[in-house]
């Protein structure tokens, strides 16, 4: 046997279906075995595993261990002269077993071997090619200099940026998420280290690789697509703890007790930064439109009452400074709180939802002011003319933030997102069925021949028009058909086209999924059967607000509720674990032998869509359909009708 492939796998089928069918195409021209090591997953990743592709040695674990530790469950049975660790969420060429395979041959003295990877949108990405992180690289890695001074030797030594991407070279340190390792250095520097849960774990080998005697290379004559971000946002504070822990036992295990140290108080002091800066920088955005959104409404109030007063009163300043002051506070602090209940902070923005909050607030303001008494009434008029300020400005300014291009601003406007696909023309159109049932939001604006014939008016071009085909027609992303095109086609593409603009996804040969992930701060996308309209923001927020408010009203009935309802101490747990946010009043029906893993995470409910059914129409598979149903197709009265006709129920368990 050439090559044992092992590819960990933890919740992300979609990308480890993609991942397989290109591993296999590969796989024809190098005598290959492939081993799946599943960590418990809960997506449907071994059921797939199993009915697409039944050659896979898959071995499921019920514990999730971590990586090294799955990963060394597969090496112990692997056969293979060669040992490939793969990354679920990659896609390799038709040529990458066997090239590298063919290069470790020719070179006795490569222990190990990293490719080429890009990221989604075809950029490189650095961790390609890396070198040891010493406490001088990493300190140069820490605080920046590697990034101001790319092209230095002595600076750029942490992901090896002076050195040409590519070309081949020598290096310290592979990326776990293609590491092709010889079976016979395995052998001697023994298998990974499963104290490294997650990460550093390839650090760790690449070293020790160099200490056996052997060398690490990288190896650019072949390109993967390597999407990120599927696990542990980089951007994270567990992201952050968990790498830099990893670091922490590799200075331990390998460095000197005092360059050790030195190290550990240098990932201490990265840690606590980094954790700020994570802190700061979520803070940041989850505040900085509502603090704008503030601001222009301060503004509007500070413009419009020395114009009104002098218009009404004759005097700039007829309104009492403190009144002024206090009512102001409490007429931005109202709208600020609409917006957010009403979906004006949801991501991306819909303008709907902005005046529906503006208009929201307005009213409820309108209604405490009437309530107050006269000496702390500020102006009527002023409020109206505050909110036509801010129904004009705030949606005005937002457009403006919104064409700034970035993500936190963006605004789901009016429009679809124009898509070319490259494929034949029978799987073009299947494919169109899928997107048109299950993505209103994109238009098919183009189909490119993979091939070179062009004579069917269907296709506006073939593929090595496909360029101009997307400046023509403005195209946002590219759909290609796997079942048409190689790998190396769809990868050697986006590479040629360099477009930063453009969007990829790839449809898998079966025609029942797209996906592709644009960032590492982006999970991948999936053009898929549309069951998460329960997972919405307005949706969560509408369920819980409703939650709330039936809470607070029975809780108020409990002296004549205990009367009629079964189990009346369980139903006043009930209703105040519902007040706690720990329950909800509806979820899915969670029976024995009814799956609710690849539904929407919501909170456990003590009634379901089941609890309309009477005991003698209940069946699983009815059950499941009907969870099906109730995520997919939502609706607030839906909760209100079960509620209302099994409220007798309040004290089932």
């Amino acid at each position: 046997m050439k090559l044992s492939v092992v590819i960990v796998n933890y919740n992300v089928k979609h990308f480890l279906e993609q991942c397989l069918n290109s591993v296999f195409e590969s796989a024809k021209h190098c005598e290959t075995e492939v081993f799946v090591v599943d960590n418990n997953s809960v997506d449907g990743s071994c059921a797939m595993v199993k009915s697409r592709f039944p050659q896979v040695k898959l071995i499921e674990n019920k514990i999730n261990y971590g990586f090294s530790y799955a990963n060394n469950q597969a090496i112990r049975l692997s056969e293979g002269e060669y040992v490939l660790l793969l990354n679920p969420d990659t896609v390799i060429e038709e040529k990458t077993l066997k090239a590298t395979c063919d290069f470790m041959d020719s070179h006795a003295d490569a222990g190990g071997l990293g490719v080429k990877m890009i990221d989604g949108k075809a950029r490189f990405l650095p961790e390609s090619k890396r070198g040891l992180p010493t406490p001088e690289v990493s300190f140069y890695k820490i605080f920046g200099l590697s990034k101001i001074f790319p092209k230095s030797a002595r600076f750029g030594q942490y992901h090896l940026t002076y050195l040409d991407k590519e070309k081949v070279h020598e290096v310290d340190v592979l990326s776990g998420a293609f590491m092709l390792l010889r079976k016979e250095t395995l052998n001697k520097t023994g298998l990974l280290d499963e104290t490294f849960f997650m990460y550093g774990e390839d650090i760790d080998m690449s070293y020790r690789i160099t200490l056996a005697g052997y060398k690490n290379y990288y190896f650019p004559e072949t390109t993967i697509i390597h999407y990120k971000g599927e696990s542990t946002k980089k951007g994270s504070i567990n992201y952050v703890l968990v790498f830099y822990n990893a670091m922490i036992i590799f200075a331990k295990k390998h460095f000197s007790k005092r360059n050790a140290g030195t190290f550990i108080a240098l990932i201490k002091i990265a840690i606590y930064l980094r954790a700020l800066l994570a802190i700061i920088y979520r803070f940041g955005r989850s505040i900085i439109t509502p603090i704008i959104d503030a601001l222009i409404i301060l503004s509007g109030f500070i413009l419009i009452s020395p114009i009104w007063s002098n218009f009404k009163f004759g005097s700039q300043n007829a309104y009492p400074q403190d009144v002024f002051i206090y009512s102001l506070a409490g007429y931005i602090l109202i709208w600020i709180i609409s917006l957010m209940f009403l979906g004006g902070y949801d991501k991306p923005v819909k303008l709907k939802n902005v005046y529906k909050g503006l208009l929201a607030g307005t009213i409820l303001i309108l209604v405490l002011y009437s309530l107050l008494p006269v000496n702390l009434r500020f102006s009527r008029a002023i409020i109206i003319l505050g909110a036509a300020w801010s129904t004009l400005i705030i949606p005005v300014f937002r457009l403006g933030l919104h064409y700034t291009g970035r993500s936190i601003f963006k605004i789901n406007l009016p429009g679809k997102k124009r898509v070319a696909i490259v494929g034949s023309k029978k799987e073009s159109s299947e494919l169109v069925k899928l997107l048109n049932n299950n993505n209103p939001k994109i238009k098919i604006s183009a189909f490119v021949n993979p091939g070179k014939e062009t004579s069917d008016d269907f296709f506006a071009g073939d593929l090595s028009q496909l360029d101009e085909v997307v400046k023509i027609n403005k195209i946002d992303e590219i759909i290609f058909c796997a079942k048409n095109l190689q790998s190396q086609q769809i990868i050697r593409t986006m590479l040629q086209l360099n477009n930063a603009r453009l969007d990829y996804k790839i449809a898998s040969p079966d025609g029942i999924s797209v996906i592709g992930s644009n960032s590492i701060n982006t999970t991948g996308e999936l053009y898929n059967i549309d069951i998460n309209s329960i997972a919405k923001p307005e949706n969560q927020r509408n369920k819980r607000m409703l939650d709330f408010i039936f809470a607070v009203f029975l809780i108020c009935l409990i002296p004549l509720l205990v009367l009629f309802v079964k189990k009346p101490g369980k139903m006043i747990k009930n209703l105040f674990m519902i007040l706690t946010g720990s329950l909800s009043f509806v979820s899915y029906c969670g029976s024995d032998g009814i799956d609710t893993s690849l539904l929407p995470k919501i909170r456990k409910g003590i009634f379901s869509p089941v609890s309309l059914l009477k005991k003698s129409e209940f069946t699983p598979a009815l059950a499941e359909r009907l969870n099906v149903m109730y995520a997919k197709d939502y609706r607030l009265m839906q909760d209100i009708n079960i509620i209302l006709k099994s409220w007798k129920e309040l004290g089932q368990n």
